[in-house]
């Protein structure tokens, strides 16, 4: 294994950001292995104790020379936001400097060229993180981009062209659903790892898999998760042939929730007030049902809002918080057929 350190440079001088990257040298040089990177929403840890958890997997199969493709590791992938505080809380989801999705906005390359990216010499510092990001993972087949939601089932967000040839590795990582999405995703890392194969590099789309990981919600950075997380991360690098396990079975078919982003209901809040929860991630509903109630003027007669499944579904995630503006999503109810307010892209700014 060999670690450096990457820095960016901020956008004043005398400021910098620095990030370790792991790297495992596969015995096959021409292979181009896995690429698995963690925070980039830089308070979702889940996926980061899961790194931690997955190292000593890969030190012991490096020791044993059982790793056969490269592997590069990120376990801390945004060191701006993850600096980032405003009245005590970590503001990890945006750039505060340019009010950016942290990942939104990643630059989209036709082939899988670090050359091909722009130049950032005189780009903000979040534009900068996200090009050098893109430039370590470009020319992996498996590109892992580890997150969390608010609370949740494990899912996966998966590029429509890369199902069903990905179910190996949503069977391989035990998560409870996964997300198709076709289009644009407001250039999401995921979107821009896989645009260059979707363009000038159809020839090696079939060897891809490029993911967003949800690893349950963001207060799930637990031990016993993580290792179950790493274990997942294993036995996807053994079934695609990364590593070398002969111990680790192939992965059978997966048999959790398939569905496209546009059959997602995100339920808005009908009134500002506190949430009463009906459902729990991973429940299944039927059309009719009550998934929470909006106290909003309390003690009041008429002072509860009652929100119902529009169909027959799938809770996958709900808020943690409790307290809710008029609008705001409660719930991602994933359902049967097209949503009625149907969003592509992306569900979530």
């Amino acid at each position: 294994m060999r670690k450096s350190i990457e820095t960016i440079s901020g956008d004043t001088e005398g400021v910098a950001y620095e990030f370790p990257v792991f790297r495992f040298d596969g015995s096959d040089g021409a292979a181009r292995g896995a690429y698995i990177q963690a925070a980039l929403h830089a308070g979702e840890l889940p996926g980061t104790v899961a790194i931690d958890a997955l190292m000593p997997m890969l030190e012991k199969a490096e020791a044993q020379a059982r790793i056969r493709q490269r592997i590069t590791v990120v376990p801390w992938a945004n060191p701006v936001g993850r600096a980032q505080y405003f009245l005590g809380e970590q503001q990890g989801r945006f750039h505060l400097g340019t009010r950016t999705n942290f990942n939104r906005d990643f630059p989209l390359v036709q082939r899988p060229d670090a050359a091909l990216l722009p130049d950032t010499s005189l780009a903000s510092v979040d534009q900068k993180l996200k090009a050098r990001l893109l430039a370590l993972s470009l020319g992996h087949d498996i590109v892992l981009d580890l997150h969390c939601d608010d609370e949740s089932v494990a899912y996966l967000y998966v590029p429509a062209e890369l199902w069903p040839a990905m179910q190996d590795c949503a069977a391989a990582m035990g998560v409870d659903a996964v997300l198709l999405w076709q289009g644009a995703s407001n250039s999401a890392f995921e979107e821009a790892s896989v645009h260059p194969y979707l363009t000038g590099a159809r020839d090696r789309l079939g060897h891809v898999a490029v993911t967003t990981v949800e690893y349950r919600g963001i207060s799930d950075v637990d031990g016993a998760l993580a290792r179950s997380d790493a274990e997942g991360l294993y036995r996807l690098l053994v079934a695609r042939g990364v590593v070398a396990d002969p111990s680790v079975p192939a992965p059978g078919p997966f048999t959790g929730v398939v569905a496209p982003l546009e059959n997602i209901d995100m339920m808005p809040a009908p009134k500002a007030g506190a949430i009463l929860y009906d459902v729990a991630p991973g429940d299944r509903v039927r059309k009719g049902d009550r998934l929470a109630t909006i106290v909003h003027a309390p003690g009041e007669k008429d002072g509860h809002a009652e929100v119902f499944a529009p169909q027959d579904g799938y809770i996958l995630t709900r808020r943690s918080h409790r307290i809710t503006r008029a609008g705001d999503d409660l719930v991602k109810l994933v359902g049967g057929r097209r949503s009625a307010d149907a969003r592509s892209g992306t569900l979530e700014d």
